[in-house]
């Protein structure tokens, strides 16, 4: 019963969830909570993290307008203040046959949350950063307009949405720490390509897909 464009918003989500497995807890009322539903005209199977940029684009840039420009977007899908989580994208493709029928777009953003347990210091919301006070279905509609907008250049010009996403990555040309699998590295960001790949340099180059590594935090 879905249709292009419908937009579900959640006061209260009890199983939010992001990568692997990870849960995504979430106050009552005060934050947002929303899944997007988009048919991908004109795009092709293979070219799905395209979506995953359009819309890092969309919430990046509805959260700089409050919280400027320290507001970057952090491989794959996290919106990142300074060094901390301020939310999370997570999207699942419907697929039949070969055919990609619809993209359902999880959009989790910390709006009025101050208390995060054991990740407060790791872990941001926007009234934390301005210190005011919002209303999350009138910024989650607000969102939906930066989503738009951001959709609309994706369609009309991909190679915008490129170098947008890449112009707000986190870490951009910044030494990280890496984990795969038992293997911990140093490396540098170098960019991410079209496909999600995440492109790193330190003795040789690098490219890992989406999964494939994890960040380290001190």
């Amino acid at each position: 019963m879905a249709q292009h464009g419908m937009t579900v918003f959640a006061h209260h989500q009890t199983k939010g969830k992001g990568q692997h497995n990870r849960t995504w807890v979430s106050e009552e009322g005060k934050n947002i909570a929303m899944s997007v539903i988009l048919q991908p005209p004109g795009l092709a199977l293979s070219q799905s993290f395209l979506i995953s940029m359009a819309t890092a684009m969309g919430v990046n840039n509805f959260f700089a307008h409050y919280a400027g420009s320290e507001t970057k977007v952090k491989w794959p899908n996290d919106l990142y203040w300074r060094d901390r989580k301020a939310g999370g994208i997570l999207i699942e493709n419907i697929v039949l046959g070969s055919e990609w029928k619809a993209a359902v777009i999880g959009i989790g953003i910390n709006i009025n949350q101050t208390a995060f347990d054991e990740l407060d210091t790791r872990v941001v919301s926007l009234k934390q950063i301005t210190g005011k006070t919002y209303e999350p279905i009138v910024l989650a509609k607000e969102l939906c307009g930066y989503l738009s907008d951001a959709y609309s250049i994706l369609y009309k010009l991909p190679s915008q949405i490129i170098e947008d996403y890449r112009n707000h990555l986190y870490k951009l040309n910044e030494t990280v720490r890496l984990k795969k699998g038992s293997r911990v590295f140093d490396a540098r960001i170098k960019n991410v390509t079209p496909l999600g790949e995440l492109i790193v340099q330190h003795t040789l180059e690098e490219r890992f897909s989406v999964g494939d590594v994890e960040w380290v935090f001190e």
